[in-house]
């Protein structure tokens, strides 16, 4: 029963990471637009061109989170990307609703992340079965 709950906990937070990853990568492109995005990136320090390997990483690989197949990789991908989300918003204070949003949330993602690249596939994801 114990592993039971384990795995629902965890194919929980793989799945809503999935769904936030795709609505982020999704928003830079539906809302901001991609060139949109890639002058924030640039106001930030980043090179504009980034924003197309990110938005694109975000889209796949929360797909690929939400039904669980190429768990570790994917995290261990997305990882990198938070890391710079969060040190993007590191000058913006730590309340996401300050202005161009602080690093709180960026930092719960990150660390969520971290908990599903430790974890693992669960019994639900494709990766787990078999």
């Amino acid at each position: 029963m114990k592993a039971c709950k384990q795995d629902s906990a965890i194919s929980l937070l793989r799945v809503s990471l999935g769904l936030m990853f795709i609505a982020h990568g999704l928003l830079k492109i539906l809302v901001f637009s991609l060139d949109g995005s890639a002058g924030f990136f640039e106001s930030v320090g980043f090179p504009g061109w980034l924003v197309y390997p990110v938005t694109f990483g975000e889209i796949i690989g929360g797909a690929l989170l939400v039904v669980g197949w190429l768990v570790r990789p994917v995290t261990a991908v997305l990882v990198p990307v938070l890391v710079g989300a969060l040190w993007a918003h590191l000058p913006n204070g730590w309340v996401f609703s300050n202005a161009n949003g602080g690093w709180e949330y960026p930092a719960f993602l990150l660390i969520a992340s971290i908990a599903v690249l430790l974890a693992g596939p669960d019994r639900w994801s494709l990766d787990g079965r078999g």
